[in-house]
């Protein structure tokens, strides 16, 4: 045994080599309160003989929490980027035990309750989310606001987006393997970062749980440094930025398919609904318009997973989606952009030649105006999708190498 390791112990410090649990806590300005959260997290090391540390990221504290937290034992990592985010990333790269858990430092969380936590990371789960909706939610701890709408609304599009199994998104208390979370490389600065740990964490796989907690009022006299509508709108943009298949490919897909059935049935002629009513060559505009704005959100469903696998923040595509994805060279996309527009430009001449049979007159002959309609889509999705072969095509340059 070192001389190191038996000044930590006699300084009551586990090894590093024997630290199991770190309880990190994000902090900035939270003297009212990091004491007794503090209290509570050595505490449930106590009792519960799990060896760990408790870990404060401190993000710029000016009301001397650091000296509370290191009077009371707990061990302070200064993180100087701003942000909620930041100050868990600068916590987690801090960390010495093997699992983390992490929780904010205003008394709202019950740091005595760790065990179910700790309990299902021992069993091999990756990433342990509370929920504070099955533990229970003390009156005024949560506004009405994010109680009824934004955590629900948020935690839904979340389960619908990637098929994740959490019913609270956005709970606080949460632990995971520190290992499996470095290795997803998080870089959320802001409020963001809890939504980017469950996405990233569920779309590379890792084993995800979730186990009752309780959420209590926070001991602040000040307002929490969370803004609603801000921070909430981080979060939706956050899920929507990281689901191409839900922000481009579905709704283009449908307003495609829905552009293609109004062309094919309204092409041959008008159709009659009923005694009074009947689609025409308007109806066969609005599913033109259809047509090109589907066929711009598929390809930009297509760039922006190109995009994101190359960048590596999604994880590369899978199964039948990497045929898609990758499979479609410049070269593929051109040619199927010069059948498209060889036969719009075809369709277009046609439209020109009758017209001038009728002496350029008003067009009478809805014929005309249903071919120049079609043909004039086909040439518009013809062009995007050229460009879009080119643009793509960008991101296949690779970077000069010194």
């Amino acid at each position: 045994m070192n001389q190191i390791t038996v000044e930590k112990r006699k300084s009551g410090e586990p090894a590093d080599r024997e630290i199991e649990l770190t309880i990190l806590m994000p902090c900035l300005n939270e003297a009212e309160t990091i004491a007794i959260c503090v209290e509570k997290a050595r505490r449930y090391l106590d009792e519960s003989g799990v060896v760990g540390e408790v870990l404060v990221a401190d993000n710029g504290s000016t009301d001397g929490s650091q000296d509370l937290a290191r009077g009371l034992g707990a061990r302070v990592v200064d993180v100087p980027a701003r942000g909620y985010g930041a100050a868990l990333i600068g916590g987690i790269a801090a960390a010495r035990g093997r699992y983390v858990i992490m929780g904010d430092a205003d008394d709202s969380y019950n740091f005595l309750g760790l065990a179910p936590f700790v309990e299902r990371l021992r069993a091999g789960d990756q990433l342990v989310m509370g929920n504070r909706f099955k533990g229970g939610i003390a009156p005024g701890a949560m506004p009405p606001l994010h109680r009824w709408l934004g955590n629900p609304v948020l935690s839904f599009i979340g389960r619908l987006f990637y098929g994740l199994p959490i019913g609270d998104f956005h709970c606080g208390l949460r632990g995971f393997s520190r290992q499996a979370m470095v290795d997803l490389h998080l870089v959320s600065p802001g409020m963001e970062f809890a939504s980017e740990m469950v996405v990233k964490a569920g779309l590379h796989g890792l084993r995800i749980a979730e186990v009752p907690t309780t959420l209590a009022k926070d001991g602040r006299s000040r307002p929490p440094h969370l803004n609603t509508w801000r921070d909430g709108w981080r979060h939706l943009r956050f899920l929507l930025l990281h689901s191409p298949k839900w922000l481009f490919l579905y709704p283009g897909a449908l307003l495609l398919v829905m552009g293609l059935v109004g062309l094919g049935a309204l092409l041959p002629g008008p159709l009659k609904l009923d005694a009074t009513h009947t689609l025409d060559t308007h109806t066969l505009l609005v599913a033109g318009f259809a047509v090109v704005v589907g066929s711009q959100l598929v390809s930009f469903s297509v760039m922006a997973r190109r995009y994101a696998a190359h960048e590596g923040f999604l994880p590369p595509v899978r199964s039948f989606g990497r045929g898609v994805v990758h499979g479609l060279t410049l070269e593929r996309v051109l040619q199927a952009a010069a059948v498209l527009l060889l036969a719009g430009a075809g369709g277009f001449a046609w439209s020109i030649f009758a017209w001038a049979a009728e002496d350029f007159g008003p067009i009478l002959h809805s014929t005309i105006l249903r071919v120049l309609i079609a043909s004039m889509t086909s040439v518009a999705v013809a062009v995007q999708m050229g460009a879009t072969g080119f643009f793509a095509s960008v991101f296949n340059i690779r970077r000069p190498t010194t």
